[in-house]
């Protein structure tokens, strides 16, 4: 009998990890040293000033999932790691791109290519940020498969350029934390723990 092939999925991790500098590189290198394909890192600040979130996407089965927990957890400036893998959680997109809205036609041609892209950007809960003779600039924030769907839909008309943030995560509920199972925290060794700002864990953020 044949192996069966473990199944690929699109897996969210977020780390809490100490303000210090070199902390993205660090595990941006780590990613790359050990083959793994990051589809998304995004890292900014939390509520809490010693502290900045990096929200990951990867696709890979749950060995490839472990495998990456274990590596982060190594590493010194990473407090804590969760896996929203079997948890609710809420993600955004955020997504600037700039869409043809003339391509030398009429006034009137140009009249109503905008008002059709307008409409998509209505129908999207889009919006306009800019408008050039030639062109118009929206804003949208949602899941990555709302994004895609809305570049799908503005494609024919051209798109001039485009930029996303990448995903950001927290998980659903006002305890935020999506059950003990869904957390690691990492146990430090004393000579590192040296090395990191005094986290009371009480202090930590959901998820």
């Amino acid at each position: 009998m044949a192996d069966i092939e473990p199944s690929v999925m699109r897996h969210v991790i977020a780390a809490l990890v100490t303000n210090e500098p070199g902390v993205l590189a660090q595990v941006a290198g780590m990613f790359a040293a050990r083959g793994f394909n990051i589809d998304s890192l995004v890292v900014g600040r939390t509520e809490n000033p010693e502290l900045s979130r990096m929200t990951i996407v990867v696709h890979g089965d749950d060995r490839i999932l472990e495998q990456i927990r274990k590596q982060l957890q190594r590493l010194v400036p990473v407090v804590k790691v969760v896996s929203y893998q079997d948890v609710a959680f809420v993600e955004r997109d955020l997504m600037l791109v700039q869409v043809a809205s003339s391509q030398g036609g009429s006034r009137n041609q140009t009249t109503s290519r905008r008002t059709e892209i307008i409409e998509l950007v209505n129908l999207f809960r889009a919006r306009v940020v800019d408008v050039s003779r030639d062109g118009l600039m929206i804003e949208l924030s949602g899941t990555e498969e709302k994004i895609e769907a809305f570049i799908a839909m503005v494609e024919p008309y051209g798109v001039i350029e485009l930029a996303r943030t990448g995903v950001i995560a927290m998980p659903r509920g006002s305890g935020g934390g999506g059950g003990a199972s869904a957390m690691q925290t990492r146990r430090r060794k004393p000579a590192a723990e040296k090395r990191k700002p005094n986290v009371d864990p009480k202090k930590l953020p959901p998820g």
